[in-house]
């Protein structure tokens, strides 16, 4: 009998306190909870004289989830022994709780009750107790994805504003932490030797997708199919000329196409390489392209020749070409571990550096400092690498802890861009020469192998093989009038360029 007795106040606990008017007057319902709790014990509350009467509406809120923003009142309220503990010392006791539970943020209440995250004050809670579906967050992901990235993402991105949204680097400015555009990119390959995307001087954005070349605008967000190459190949590598309408796109069957991106109409097809082209570099109507046949071909637009020159140093895989700002020097990497610096004219490279242990992809020359270049390593390398080619030396080595996918200088400020694959898939901005760590960028669930810069020099767009793109508000304007160089290299005089 006592246990039956028992078990029936607890239901009555609960029936009361997941009752609408518990939600809106706390102080009343708790009163009543203890008048039945003195009646189960067999003492008689006070009955009222007074009979109170109310017009006031009560609306249906079945489908709210109210009872999400008052969990940690009604797991106190829950655990009450009825038949043991006084009514008085209960009710100072959840008053004292409830006080201090409602100086809680908002942020840690959604941490606690949706992120399933334990709270101190009230304890982890039940399994299956409460639950929080919306079909609408990153909907857009894998839904194999692990549950632990899934939540360290929305803890990160929702739920704590101040922290995630920006971050103050130094005092200087506020970085995003956040991009503010995402773009689906269905097919996007997942292949570290590629270069997909590219960003023109005409602010337009191309990307290969399998077998296609799409053009997204900037200022307008259409999205133009230029040219599609079938089922037999696939696109492997874009880049825009610096001037004119012109972009150049490799195939994995070896050719290299231009297609006039104003008449959608292919302007030449070029072939020569055994095997596909990854990368690609304009120098005003000269193109270069790597290739897996381990050769470089370059290409002159104005005549009808196929090729003009070969460089062939590299014993593997081509998978990254970089000409210099002043447009004297060409830089290759390769998958045998190699870096090369050719001249426009030279057969054989003038410079070699062998210090890298893994493919050399990332590539980027300094918009700032005349003759540095900088280099990063893959997975077995994980490192960055200054170089001067003035003196054939290397100014700085840094550890980054994972795959170099990419580098790029910004042109507006003296920073660098970094992207990562395994195993961390982070977006890095550095500050040169001191290489701070202004911040870093998370989102990408594959490794972030594709990076392009907006026409201004204020945003970057990343994609990855989670089949996403993104966007990111990174740099600041350029500066009208520019003060002196602290360039390692030629720290004595101002650049010119």
């Amino acid at each position: 009998f006592f246990f039956f007795k028992q078990k029936t106040a607890y239901e009555m606990l609960r029936s009361l306190v997941g009752s609408e008017m518990c939600i809106r007057d706390r102080y009343s319902t708790q009163e009543s909870i203890f008048q039945k709790i003195q009646s189960l014990q067999g003492k008689q509350p006070k009955k009222e004289t007074t009979n109170r009467t109310s017009d006031r509406f009560i609306p249906n809120r079945k489908t709210s989830k109210i009872t999400i923003a008052f969990t940690s009142a009604h797991e106190n309220i829950e655990n009450i022994n009825p038949t043991i503990l006084d009514p008085e010392t209960n009710l100072k006791k959840i008053n004292e709780e409830y006080q201090m539970e409602s100086q809680l943020k908002t942020s840690d209440l959604f941490k606690y009750h949706v992120l399933d995250i334990e709270n101190p004050l009230v304890g982890k809670m039940q399994p299956n107790q409460y639950t929080f579906v919306n079909s609408n967050i990153l909907r857009y992901l894998d839904p194999l994805q692990s549950l632990d990235s899934m939540n360290r993402q929305l803890h990160s991105t929702l739920f704590e504003p101040c922290n995630a949204l920006v971050q103050n680097t130094s005092g200087l400015r506020k970085i995003p932490k956040i991009p503010f555009k995402v773009l689906d990119a269905p097919a996007l390959q997942d292949d570290f030797y590629l270069n997909l995307i590219d960003w023109s001087n005409q602010n337009m954005l191309a990307v290969g997708l399998s077998s296609c070349v799409y053009l997204w605008s900037a200022q307008s967000s259409r999205v133009t199919k230029l040219c599609d190459l079938g089922l037999s190949d696939s696109v492997t590598a874009v880049n825009w000329a610096a001037r004119g309408p012109y972009i150049s796109v490799g195939t994995n069957s070896g050719e290299t196409q231009i297609w006039d991106c104003v008449k959608l109409k292919k302007v030449r097809s070029i072939k020569g390489h055994q095997a596909r082209v990854g990368t690609l570099a304009w120098n005003q109507n000269i193109l270069a392209s790597g290739s897996r046949d381990k050769n470089i071909l370059l290409r002159d637009m104005r005549v009808s020749a196929q090729c003009i020159g070969k460089l062939a140093a590299h014993k593997q895989e081509v998978c990254g070409l970089k000409w210099s700002f002043d447009e004297t020097q060409l830089c290759s990497g390769g998958n045998d571990n190699k870096l090369f610096v050719w001249t426009a004219h030279s057969q054989q490279p003038i410079l070699k550096f062998t210090e890298h242990t893994a493919a050399v992809k990332a590539l980027a020359w300094s918009p700032h400092q005349h003759g540095l270049l900088v280099s990063g390593g893959g997975t077995a390398d994980r490192t960055i690498r200054f170089w001067n080619t003035l003196t054939n030396s290397q100014l700085d080595c840094i550890d980054t802890g994972s795959q170099v996918c990419n580098l790029i200088f910004s042109k507006n400020v003296n920073e660098l861009v970094s992207t990562h694959g395994y195993s961390l898939n982070q977006i890095i901005v550095w500050k040169y020469p001191t290489m701070e760590r202004l911040t870093t960028l998370v989102g990408h669930t594959y490794r972030v192998l594709y990076l392009a810069m907006s026409p201004d020099g204020q945003t970057i767009v990343t994609g990855a093989g989670d089949e996403t793109l993104r966007f990111w508000q990174i740099f600041p304007k350029k500066k009208v009038n520019e003060g002196y160089s602290t360039s390692k290299i030629l720290p004595v005089f101002k650049d010119i360029r």
